[in-house]
């Protein structure tokens, strides 16, 4: 727990080291909600962008390549074309939606947070656990688009095939508008700041047993009384199992 919050307090002390320099406007309300709790941190974002990427390298497509054309709003045929013309090399249309990396204190609180991405159409979102211990839940979806253009410099598709392309990138990029509204009205909804506040009760529980656990077995070597005493009905386990019931629905 105390690593986590260690964790959270060096992540969010850091500089901004994404080429914006700043969070999307899109992303910033998803991002701002989760690290307001104590059991997230985000670690990168992105609301969504179309790009007109040029280079880059096998393996490594991000290193050695330049944007001729960045955008989180819907796109327009001219912007694209004056864009082309800047092209000497193979430039490739892109559609990247949204993602998102959050840093997760516990286990169980990825596995919510996933739920909620998945019901709001993030399919492809998924639970990593490293080595050092750090629970990272992503938030991804499939809707991807990615397409050639030119070569050396040279058009290699009609100005009918780009205008088309850009109006199945424009219909992905309003879905996934869509899709980061209802991931941001899900983390907002009630059932969800209930469960929330289940957990953290749950932990301030599981806190208050272990001092005094630690106080009793302190008693034993000081003195001879008898340490029996009934659960306090915050400390029923079964009350505990249903609490994790509830996140598993």
């Amino acid at each position: 727990m105390a690593a986590f919050g260690r964790w959270k307090a060096q992540r969010l002390a850091r500089a901004d080291a994404s080429r914006k320099g700043a969070l999307d406007e899109r992303a910033a309300p998803v991002v701002r909600l989760l690290n307001a709790r104590a059991r997230f941190c985000t670690t990168s974002s992105c609301a969504g962008r179309l790009v007109l990427a040029q280079g880059g390298r096998r393996g490594a497509p991000k290193k050695g390549c330049e944007w001729l054309l960045v955008t989180h709003e819907p796109c327009r045929r001219d912007e694209l074309m004056t864009a082309l013309e800047k092209a000497t090399g193979d430039v490739v249309f892109k559609f990247e939606p949204f993602v998102l990396h959050v840093l997760c204190r516990e286990l169980q609180d990825a596995q919510l947070l996933h739920s909620v991405a998945i019901d709001s159409g993030f399919k492809n979102s998924g639970i990593t656990v490293g080595r050092g211990g750090k629970i990272m839940m992503a938030v991804r979806s499939t809707h991807c688009l990615e397409v050639p253009l030119s070569h050396m410099g040279k058009l290699m598709v009609s100005e009918e095939y780009i205008e088309f392309l850009i109006h199945v990138a424009n219909r992905k990029m309003e879905e996934n508008t869509k899709r980061i509204d209802r991931f941001l009205w899900r983390l907002t909804s009630v059932q969800t700041i209930c469960i929330l506040r289940r957990l953290e009760k749950y932990h301030s529980v599981y806190v208050h047993r272990r001092k005094r656990e630690t106080i009793q077995e302190q008693d034993v070597h000081t003195s001879p009384k008898d340490h029996s005493e009934e659960l306090e009905p915050e400390d029923d386990p079964e009350s505990n199992l249903g609490i994790f019931a509830e996140i598993m629905i």
